[in-house]
């Protein structure tokens, strides 16, 4: 979220002289109104106690502050999101406001940063002879809440000046981590530990892994300079990329950059794992000139550009959309959906929306004087103009209820006076069962609880 020049400076302002639990609950309230404006219903002293106590041995609560569940990844692995509740979330979006004011990534960061995009990291990689990619493994949760509190004291947050101040850094500790089960490489083993971690699904924790990463970025670019190689990091993404794959060691000698155990290798594997990540190794990739090269998703030979793939399964749902009408050309797309996508989301897709999300992210990409964008977008409009599905089934299911009222009418004139003498006579007999199971009842109560009270129910 961008905010304002007079924003940032009052967030500033406020967290420079912040000095108590107080100071920080005014603070977050003034993000709070950032985000919900007029609709804004201020946190209050004791929402914020019960949130930073969450975690402490002496509260217990049976309230979940995270809820758990796995997606699938493209490749089918599960990936786990701790999803905060409604009222954490809420005072993790007023924190990550005030986060992102008062710190700015290193300019190699591109991932959750305000004005900055995929497309941002994919530019410094275009028409190169060499992409270098590599994937850190757990990346929001190799984080461990130690490590939040100490970047938190130091700058540009500066909350290790006094006691009150360190509290303060406790207190967004608390806030942004959660317990949870992660895997630890010890005495060469990945093992699994129960510990406070930056979970992935809180709206702080790619703020914050920015902050903390900030030194790795500038050993990266340090040994990107050393190299002469172009660098970049979207999140756990990082990529190296250049026209040579040569480096002088010494006058006679040269050696391979991107291979296993080179002097870049060594160099870069001692960096990661100095600030405590780990490389994914089954992500590690070197793509050459002449084989489709990507960076987060995008493909990067030429210029920045989409998989051919994508644009021509926008143009072939429009086709069909104009060829056959709306409910064939869903029934066709629902049916490569699921087979595409089936393992990583559930439910119906609403079609409208699926392609007029993928026209967004093409005029992102390709940008919105793009021709391809504008002869598909102009497309999707025409179609989009006539009546949606939504009212087609709307105005069916109300012939349809008008139908059946018909129906229920036509077969009440159809039933026979025999049958209707039966049906009478049933009704007649209930009831004359139930008066008597009254009568029962009322005779009950006046010998158990006198008279009065079987009056009472008998003038029910």
């Amino acid at each position: 979220m961008k905010l304002a020049i007079d924003q940032e400076k009052k967030i500033k302002q406020l967290f420079a002289k912040m000095n108590s639990k107080e100071e920080f609950l005014q603070l977050l309230n003034f993000s709070k109104k950032i985000i919900y404006k007029e609709e804004t219903i201020p946190f209050t002293i004791t929402q914020l106690n019960f949130y930073i106590s969450k975690d402490s041995n002496k509260f217990n609560s049976k309230k979940k502050y995270y809820h758990t569940f796995e997606i699938k990844k493209k490749s089918g692995a599960p990936r786990t999101i701790h999803a905060p509740c409604k009222g954490l979330l809420e005072f993790q979006k007023s924190l990550n406001i005030i986060l992102q004011a008062l710190h700015k990534p290193h300019e190699a960061a591109t991932g959750f940063v305000p004005n900055k995009s995929i497309v941002e990291n994919a530019k410094k990689h275009i028409n190169k002879n060499y992409v270098y990619n590599i994937d850190l493994k757990d990346f929001f949760p190799s984080v461990d809440a130690a490590r939040v509190w100490g970047r938190l004291k130091v700058a540009p947050f500066n909350l290790g000046s006094s006691d009150n101040r360190k509290q303060i850094a406790n207190m967004i500790k608390s806030l942004c981590c959660h317990k949870m089960k992660v895997e630890r490489f010890v005495d060469n083993n990945w093992i699994k530990l129960e510990k406070l971690v930056l979970p992935q699904g809180a709206a702080t924790s790619p703020t914050l892994t920015n902050a903390i990463c900030e030194r790795m970025d500038i050993k990266l670019t340090g040994l990107a300079n050393r190299f002469n190689l172009d660098y970049t990091r979207y999140a756990d993404d990082i990529t190296f990329s250049s026209n040579h794959n040569t480096y002088k060691i010494s006058l006679e000698k040269e050696e391979a950059i991107f291979e296993k155990d080179t002097t870049f290798d060594i160099e870069l594997r001692r960096i990661i794992k100095e600030q405590n990540f780990h490389i994914k190794e089954t992500k590690v990739r070197l793509q050459k000139r002449g084989y489709r090269q990507e960076v987060t998703g995008l493909v990067v030979n030429d210029k920045i550009n989409i998989k051919r793939s994508y644009i021509k399964s926008v143009r072939h749902n429009l086709y069909l959309w104009e060829r056959f009408g709306y409910d064939k050309a869903y029934e066709l797309f629902l049916n490569n959906y699921l087979k595409e996508k089936g393992h990583t989301k559930k439910g119906n897709p609403n079609m409208l929306m699926v392609l007029e999300g993928k026209l967004l992210y093409l005029k992102m990409v390709k940008g919105e004087s793009d021709s391809t964008y504008l002869k598909l977008k102009s497309r999707f409009d025409k179609l989009s103009i006539t009546p949606q599905p939504v009212e087609k089934i709307k105005k069916r299911l109300t012939l349809k209820e008008k139908r059946l009222k018909t129906d229920n009418a036509k077969n009440k004139s159809d039933i026979s006076s025999i049958e209707f003498m039966k049906l009478v006579a049933k009704a007649k007999a209930k009831k004359e069962a139930n008066k008597k199971k009254n009568i029962n009842k009322i005779l009950d109560v006046l010998f158990e609880k006198g008279l009065d009270e079987a009056m009472k129910l008998y003038d029910k």
